[in-house]
């Protein structure tokens, strides 16, 4: 992973997460509803719901909120519809940000994620911008801490179970997927009762850009912050190298 902690970005997040459970219920509620809504309340039968469920569980969400979200979303035939709609832009000194959305008001959305731009001296991009500079990809994060399974042996597992990758940090594995089979690679994991840290098909930039002017930094801080409070966004993908948190 040429040096960059996907692992200690995932601890940043989630003590960011855990200040706001609210809203990463949100998103996972509405990506349930979507799920359901696409291919029905059985998880048996809707890989997408399972991959749902499992990103619900990988943030602590209980299992009583899951089978509530499922069941009104299954009873519901006049809930909200939602959209996926996704947003390309620049930050600071050339950044490229991928912002996917659930909506039910595109036009609101639109607006909000402009304005978290604007406001952090960037702008929106036309579709395709900036997403060449990213590889689609299903990732799997792995804790050694709560890992008891022997490095390699998880290694020719997830190779076994169709990963196209698989490396190793200070605290951490990356397991790597083609995002058509991440879904088996995760329950190959899943059955073999490995806990994940995170567990999603996500975008992987292919190179990073470092900032060192303050303002530059300050500016796309902004931006990612006011993405992240938006209920609308669901994901921020971004190629700025950030600092490692302490």
């Amino acid at each position: 992973m040429s040096g960059h902690s996907k692992f200690a970005n995932i601890k940043h997040k989630k003590e960011k997460n855990d200040a706001k459970k609210g809203k990463i219920f949100t998103i996972i509620g509405r990506e349930i509803a979507v799920a359901v809504k696409e291919g029905g309340p059985d998880p048996n039968n809707n890989s997408r719901l399972r991959d749902v469920i499992a990103k619900a569980k990988a943030n602590n969400m209980p299992n009583d909120t899951i089978d509530r979200g499922i069941k009104k979303a299954a009873g519901d035939s006049n809930s909200v519809n939602y959209e996926y709609v996704t947003y390309e832009g620049y930050g600071p000194n050339g950044t490229a940000i991928i912002v996917d959305a659930l909506t039910d008001n595109k036009n609101r959305t639109a607006a909000n994620v402009r304005n978290a731009f604007t406001k952090g001296y960037g702008n929106v991009g036309t579709q395709g911008c900036v997403s060449y500079m990213f590889d689609k990809k299903g990732q799997i994060i792995v804790s050694k801490e709560e890992c008891k399974m022997d490095a390699d042996d998880l290694m020719m597992m997830a190779l076994d179970a169709g990963a196209e990758d698989f490396s190793e940090e200070d605290d951490a594995f990356e397991i790597l997927t083609d995002p058509n089979d991440f879904s088996a690679v995760r329950e190959a994991l899943e059955a073999e009762n490995i806990v994940m840290a995170s567990a999603e098909v996500t975008m992987i930039p292919q190179t990073y850009v470092t900032l060192t002017d303050e303002q530059d930094i300050k500016n796309i801080e902004k931006t990612l912050d006011l993405l992240d409070e938006d209920d609308d966004v669901q994901e921020v993908y971004h190629n700025w190298d950030m600092p490692d948190e302490e």
